[in-house]
């Protein structure tokens, strides 16, 4: 993958065609090739300047003649990413068909999914050196999308009564959210077909998108009990203040730039104490994702009892709500971990792909049944609803971190489910 990198990356611009000017592009290419490459397999802030620089094959002091800081590295790979996107684009008329083709010529582009997919979730954090280079960037891409829609409407392409704000923050969210899932399960979710296909709904064309997925028999089990609440009062307590400034240090700098000392600091005890509830780092890591899953709201919804599967469905907007009024830290800490943990090599990687399976066979059987009863738009596939509603959600969460006072994630969903439900009797 390396070598593939590394001739994509631009050298330096307009540098005079000397050996030593050469020299210099080709070191610049090598160090933010290695760089792109440990982010994808590591995430961003488990790599050091070191890394980098074992992994182009230099020094360290090498790496430094060229770059300052790793934030620097960083910042040179997303110009250098975002370049190539541009170029393959060429001169392409920008209209909302083109949706589809820019994700595919994205996907063309080696660790441009990866990179931009996992940083968008890792940068929520506000501690996070891209973090106002990626809320600049949604904030651009809505725009963009508006604009597109605009034209959309004056061209007739689609309804002049179209809600194009809203349509253009749900669709850079969808797509946000599509990319992370298609690092999950590429065979479940293919990002530029989806695309395709919910354009086309929005010109009014009827693109039926039969998605291969598993049954709905892989639904979350949602009484699975939390870990933490075993044990005498005292040790439960501390557990839980563990977990407690753990999820707060994940949520601002992920799980590999954590030690667990910082975490003992926090917690006022030390390393050694830690160990005697967590024996590692890994343990700590699952305990967090229990905390966090048991405290949404939402995750317990598909159980409530008489609850048929439209009243389900038509829920979920206010469990949104809930999470996004009373449990922001949450989010957040979803949105980096659930990014970070990308990379296969991450110890929360596994949980994330069970995760969104199941996440998606609850909703392909919520969507399904709807069908069964009617409430469902008959033209649409419960799987194909199932993927992007998780997609959207998350992508819907990303975009209200950035931005919480132009996006209301409940107020979207809730948008989106009425365009697919036909009745609100249960």
């Amino acid at each position: 993958m390396n070598d593939a990198i590394a001739t994509r990356i631009p050298s330096l611009a307009g540098a005079p065609a000397s050996a030593r000017s050469l020299a210099a592009a080709r070191t610049r290419a090598a160090i933010l090739a290695a760089a792109t490459e440990l982010f994808i397999e590591r995430g961003f802030g488990a790599v050091s300047v070191r890394d980098i620089a074992a992994q182009a094959g230099l020094s360290h002091p090498g790496v430094l003649r060229h770059f300052a800081t790793k934030d620097d590295i960083l910042s040179a790979v997303v110009d250098g990413l975002s370049e190539q996107s541009l170029q393959l684009l060429g001169d392409r008329a920008y209209t909302l068909d083109i949706v589809g083709e820019l994700a595919r010529l994205n996907g063309q582009i080696p660790g441009y999914i990866a990179l931009f997919a996992t940083l968008a979730g890792e940068a929520t954090s506000v501690a996070h050196p891209a973090h106002d280079r990626f809320r600049e960037r949604h904030e651009s891409l809505r725009t963009m999308s508006a604009e597109l829609f605009h034209d959309a409407v004056d061209s007739g392409s689609i309804p002049r009564d179209s809600d194009l704000v809203s349509e253009s923050v749900r669709l850079t969210a969808a797509w946000d959210g599509l990319q992370l899932i298609s690092l999950y399960l590429p065979k479940r979710c293919d990002v530029p077909a989806m695309l395709e296909t919910h354009i086309s709904r929005l010109h009014g064309i009827d693109t039926p998108h039969h998605l291969q997925g598993q049954s709905a028999g892989d639904a979350i089990d949602f009484e699975k009990p939390w870990v933490l609440d075993l044990g005498y009062a005292p040790g439960r307590e501390r557990r839980a203040r563990i977990v407690e400034e753990a999820s707060k240090l994940f949520a601002s700098r992920g799980f590999h730039a954590t030690s667990l000392r910082e975490i003992a600091e926090c917690v006022g005890i030390g390393k050694s104490t830690l160990l005697h509830h967590f024996s590692t780092k890994d343990d700590l890591l699952a305990a967090v994702i229990a905390h966090r899953d048991a405290a949404l709201q939402y995750r317990a919804v598909p159980t409530r009892e008489g609850q048929g599967p439209l009243a389900t469905l038509l829920a979920l907007p206010d469990a949104a709500r809930h999470d996004t009024g009373r449990m922001p830290g949450l989010i957040e800490l979803y949105a980096v971990l659930s990014a970070e943990a990308a990379a296969p090599a991450h110890p929360a990687h596994d949980y994330f792909e069970r995760r969104f399976e199941s996440v998606i066979g609850t909703f392909a059987e919520l969507f399904a049944r709807s069908a069964a009863s009617g409430h469902l738009r008959a033209d649409l596939d419960p799987e194909f609803e199932a993927v992007w509603l998780t997609a959207l959600w998350d992508g819907l969460q990303l975009q209200w971190l950035y931005d919480p006072e132009s996006v209301s994630v409940g107020d979207e969903l809730e948008k989106h489910l009425k365009q697919l439900l036909v009745s609100t009797d249960d």
